[in-house]
């Protein structure tokens, strides 16, 4: 396919390291050493600190570097749980962090850091709107302790700067974004990765193939960020399925994580989309995952963004193996669409519990949401309205 002229991008690769399979573990003591770190705090929720066997094997890891654990991780990591896991870094003196979970114990891993080096209130730090409309992140300059990832679910957290807290009295998503705070790496652990129940494991594989599809809409021509997000929808058409069927198999697991590394690492060049934005107004004031609440949105968000996308979507339509002769925004929303169905996601709102009389609140949530200023085509108040209706 040729271009009208030849592209111009700027890409800058943050320094990040991947170990992946049964010797993965193996490689974080000498992490931490090469690093000079000695007060290393895991981050966890309940469900993970109950696995003894599979969080006895991180304290093994750690060894005597390990000061304590923050084992309060919530969904969506509300306010309140992140400000509690600065204040337990701070007690007990932790010089890292290793988050062990999905993408909750990794966002609250990292919020909690930044709280913990600006010693400031939440909301002086978080991304805001000014009165002309536009969204102003502050620059946060001080030192972060590094972080490390333990990841049980393919979640696109891995390799992120940004930080997405939810205020549970006001239901308002809060954005913290610091490039110092990105991982230094990350384990892709076999048995870590098993303990993972079936469903929550292909809600944050919903959500990486998500947000792929939706990267490669974004009025970008970068080659370097396409090949990631391309890879990414490959890997979880062809190995999603497979963990379907076989849900204990180690190796679809393990290219799934993968995949959605690479999914949040062309996200970072990309941006975000419009399902991402309705999903981030919907999951944590109803209790359902973004990985589920994208992949219903994600269809009815193609076809709106259809005008201003034709080539990203003709891109997602070959990468799923569908004709290119076809009319682009057809063709890959029936492709995603195949996808969709073969991983078992639900396909309506109210399949979830979502009420018709919730659309009008989760519109509102949704237009101050930074997502949304990254979408290729910007939609209306009325047009969100229609398109969650004919979600509904």
């Amino acid at each position: 396919m040729t271009t009208a002229s030849p592209p111009a991008f700027s890409h800058a690769t943050p320094a990040f390291r991947t170990f992946c399979g049964d010797r993965a573990m193996a490689a974080l003591p000498r992490e931490l050493q090469r690093t000079g770190r000695a007060r290393v705090v895991l981050v966890h929720g309940a469900s993970v600190g109950r696995d003894e066997p599979a969080i006895g094997r991180v304290r093994q890891a750690v060894g005597d570097r390990l000061v304590g654990a923050f084992t309060e991780v919530r969904a969506h990591s509300p306010v309140p749980t992140v400000e509690a896991a600065s204040r337990y870094l701070a007690e007990v003196g932790a010089d890292a962090v290793i988050a062990v979970g999905g993408g909750s114990a990794v966002v609250t891993a990292r919020a909690a850091s930044i709280l913990l080096a600006e010693r400031a209130p939440l909301r002086q730090l978080c991304t805001s709107r000014a009165a002309d409309g536009s969204l102003h992140s502050p620059r946060l300059l001080e030192p972060k302790i590094p972080q490390w990832i333990l990841p049980t679910t393919p979640t696109t957290a891995y390799a992120k700067a940004g930080s997405a807290v939810r205020d549970p009295e006001t239901g308002e998503r809060l954005a913290l974004f610091d490039p110092k705070t990105r991982a230094q790496g990350v384990f892709l652990d076999p048995a870590m990765i098993a303990t993972t129940p079936q469903p929550l494991f292909l809600s944050a594989t919903l959500n990486a193939f998500s947000m792929a599809v939706e990267g490669l809409q974004a009025p970008l021509d970068d080659p370097l960020t396409d090949a990631l997000a391309l890879h990414a929808l490959r890997e979880i058409a062809v190995w999603g399925p497979r963990s379907v069927a076989s849900p204990v198999d180690p190796e679809p697991r393990l290219r799934l994580m993968s995949a959605a590394l690479l999914a949040g690492q062309a996200s970072d060049h990309s941006g975000s989309g419009l399902a991402q934005a309705l999903s981030h107004a919907v999951g944590p004031a109803f209790d359902v995952s973004n990985g589920i609440i994208e992949s219903i949105l994600l269809p009815h968000a193609m076809r709106f963004n259809a005008p201003a996308c034709a080539p990203g979507l003709r891109k997602v339509a070959e990468a799923l193996g569908r004709d290119p002769d076809e009319a682009p925004a057809e063709a890959a929303t029936c492709a995603v669409t195949s996808v969709l169905g073969k991983l078992n996601a639900p396909v309506r709102l109210r399949d979830v519990g979502i009420a018709r009389e919730d659309l009008d609140s989760i519109v509102d949530h949704a237009l101050d949401d930074w997502s949304l200023s990254q979408a290729p085509r910007r939609p209306s108040r009325t047009e969100l309205q229609e398109l969650l209706r004919s979600a509904w």
